[in-house]
């Protein structure tokens, strides 16, 4: 089975730009084997040194646009020691302002207005990292989408896209034995998406997770106890009446889409 390399987005403003290099050039591989993760916003040497090492796995391959000196200069030390970086601004900076004299202003974000609503877009990714994987559930019913499934249905790359478009979205786990927050309850079905996928696909994703960081968990990869994970996270869905959303084999903008459109059209539920 063809292992799936993750590409890691790094930046200290939202990652756009590098995520708009990376697709173009993984599209000259075969696109399944890729799938891409932001980690945007990182304003300091130490969040830097988390998230790379946080990240790193198996591949240890990131994609980053970093204005700041330090940071910068942080990702090269790093790029030294071992870690697959690619760096898509540094290097037009350096040659721009070598030929112009110019000296850059190093402001991350520079090439996007500063309007209203790229203030709201920013809150809204604000407001998905704080409530990534069930975090402070109790601003559940402030979310415009609230997303729940099982570990690895791809909930936390979704929130993350959908608050670049600027919709506030939280993402809640479905853990086997675990009962999901009471303020899950008090949020509009209209609102709450249930991420679904296959057993099989599933069990793929997670398997290469675990080769990733190089670890094990008891039963994470278990086909049998996957489905009856499935299930459980089911009857949790229908418990809600929320939309169910189908998220194998679809990128990640696809599944987006369809949930966008039920937020601004109000398609009818299904299962």
């Amino acid at each position: 089975m063809q292992p799936t390399y993750t590409v890691h987005i790094l930046s200290d403003s939202l990652g756009e730009t590098a995520e708009m290099v990376a697709r173009a050039a993984i599209a000259q591989f075969d696109g399944d084997a890729f799938r891409i993760e932001r980690l945007p916003r990182v304003r300091t040497v130490d969040e830097l040194r988390s998230a790379v090492e946080s990240h790193c796995g198996r591949w240890c391959l990131f994609v980053y646009t970093l204005v700041d000196d330090a940071l910068r200069a942080e990702m090269e030390s790093l790029c030294a020691g071992g870690v697959n970086g690619v760096d898509v601004l540094g290097p037009a900076v350096a040659t721009i302002g070598r030929v112009t004299g110019l000296q850059p202003s190093g402001e991350p974000g520079a090439v996007r207005r500063t309007d209203e609503e790229y203030f709201e877009r920013i809150e809204a990714m604000e407001f998905a990292v704080k409530h990534d994987d069930g975090r402070n559930p109790q601003d559940l019913p402030e979310a415009d989408v609230v997303l729940i499934g099982v570990s690895r249905s791809s909930k936390t790359p979704l929130a993350m896209y959908l608050a670049f478009k600027g919709f506030r979205a939280a993402n809640v786990p479905l853990a086997p034995g675990t009962e999901p927050p009471k303020e899950l309850f008090e949020v509009s079905p209209r609102r709450v998406f249930g991420l679904v996928t296959s057993a099989r696909v599933l069990q793929e994703v997670r398997t290469e997770r675990m080769r990733e960081l190089g670890t094990y968990v008891p039963g994470y990869t278990d086909l049998e106890a996957i489905e009856r994970e499935l299930e459980e996270a089911r009857a949790v869905m229908r418990k809600i009446g929320c939309i169910v959303v189908h998220t194998d084999n679809r990128a990640i903008e696809e599944a987006a889409q369809e949930i966008i459109r039920h937020l601004e059209g109000g398609l009818a539920v299904s299962d």
